[in-house]
């Protein structure tokens, strides 16, 4: 019997470092939309392409290639597959996932393999939302940071996913398939060669974000014809972080504003506020806002001996007129506050203190760190692009 159908599934304890599954945190805590299930937010290399971040994809090549490596040596088809869906999955309270296998729908019968890379703690960051398989062995896995579980997407691996109880549990999940005309670099190399054009022409900024349509931020996803109730998951992740936003435009934000209209505003440009202090320094929309914000968390502990470069930090305090036009902002797209902090309002015991002693200084030194991290980023991309063009494939380029 051949060791694929022997061992059709193979656990990777420590596969990502720590500091890696935190970098996908923290692309997907700024780019997310709402997912294709109750409960469920994702960021795809695609969306990420389309709302004009495509330097955020590399991180996720060597991982790409690593994995691939993997499955191909594992279940011995080297030179055979390819990548067909790359994407960050985050499962909030409520989400679960009943006995499937991978396959179990016609439109899905391309997928060969899965790889599912656990990007933080079981128990830590998230409770519930253990992984279980019907037959074999491990019958259930708690997942950890940096742990990686391959499988065969077939009846040999139908599996579930208990309810999230509490927090958010945030995976890395890449599907490969032996069909050609299913290879995710095709498409995505269609539409990066696009953005290169266009960056050229000076067609499109540089490296700040663009806000995709409303509807793929309002949760839940059901009422974002109306917008009648929810929240927009965007507005939704900085309040809980103690941020709110004050629009540049000194017209904004008047009533009697609907919350559709009140939604176009979250794509212009604003300022960031927290409690009664309002930071002087425009950002181009709430995706740029939320970037910075998740950056500033992510980097932490460097930023705090970070020296501020570029224009003084200025922060002045809100007046009433202000705050006013700041609550009903805040009423109009954030609808529902318990529901909010029940999905993204969990926060580890380091993140807690640290919220504690925050500092508008340390923060303004990271908008100048995120933008010498993501303008490396768009560098790098822009190297690696001819070369993937030539070989229609995305992969990592030998350092120089």
């Amino acid at each position: 019997m051949a060791d694929s159908e022997k061992l059709p599934r193979l656990i990777l304890r420590n596969f990502l470092s720590l500091q890696l599954c935190k970098e996908l945190e923290f692309i997907h805590k700024s780019c997310c939309t709402v997912g294709y299930r109750p409960n469920v937010f994702s960021t795809t290399l695609a969306h990420l392409l389309a709302t004009n971040s495509p330097h955020l994809i590399m991180p996720f090549v060597p991982i790409r290639e690593s994995l691939k490596e993997k499955v191909e040596e594992h279940f011995g088809c080297e030179y055979e597959l390819f990548v067909e869906f790359t994407g960050l999955i985050s499962w909030c309270k409520g989400a679960s996932i009943g006995w499937h296998s991978d396959d179990n729908r016609d439109y899905l019968k391309q997928r060969d393999f899965a790889a599912v890379c656990y990007l933080n703690n079981y128990e830590v960051d998230f409770k519930g939302g253990l992984f279980y398989f019907q037959d074999g062995e491990p019958s259930t896995f708690a997942p950890m940071a940096g742990d990686v579980i391959i499988y065969t997407a077939d009846n040999k691996n139908v599996h579930s996913v208990g309810e999230i109880t509490e927090g958010e549990r945030l995976t890395l999940t890449l599907w490969f398939s032996r069909d050609a005309s299913h290879d995710e670099d095709a498409k995505l190399l269609s539409s990066l060669s696009e953005y290169a054009l266009n960056i050229s022409d000076g067609a499109i900024p540089l490296y700040f974000p663009i806000r995709a349509s409303n509807n793929m931020y309002w949760f839940p996803p059901e009422e974002a014809s109306m917008f009648r109730s929810g929240f927009d998951i965007c507005y939704a992740r900085l309040h809980v972080l103690g941020f709110d936003i004050s629009a540049s435009d000194k017209k904004s934000y008047l009533p009697p504003l609907d919350s559709s209209c009140n939604l176009k505003l979250l794509g212009k440009p604003l300022h960031l506020v927290r409690g009664d202090e309002l930071l002087v320094w425009e950002f181009v929309n709430i995706l740029h806002a939320l970037q910075v914000v998740n950056f500033y968390y992510w980097k932490s502990s460097e930023s705090e001996t970070a020296e501020v470069k570029g224009s003084p930090i200025k922060v002045i305090a809100l007046s009433e007129s202000q705050r006013q036009k700041l609550d009903f902002f805040e009423a109009a797209v954030l609808k529902d506050h318990q529901s909010a902090e029940t999905r993204f309002g969990h926060l580890t015991h380091g993140k807690k203190i640290f919220e504690q002693s925050f500092n508008w200084t340390r923060f303004f030194a990271t908008i100048f760190k995120w933008e010498a991290y993501i303008c490396n980023l768009q560098k790098d991309m822009l190297k690696s692009l001819p070369h993937w063009q030539t070989y229609q494939a995305i992969f990592s380029l030998p350092q120089s």
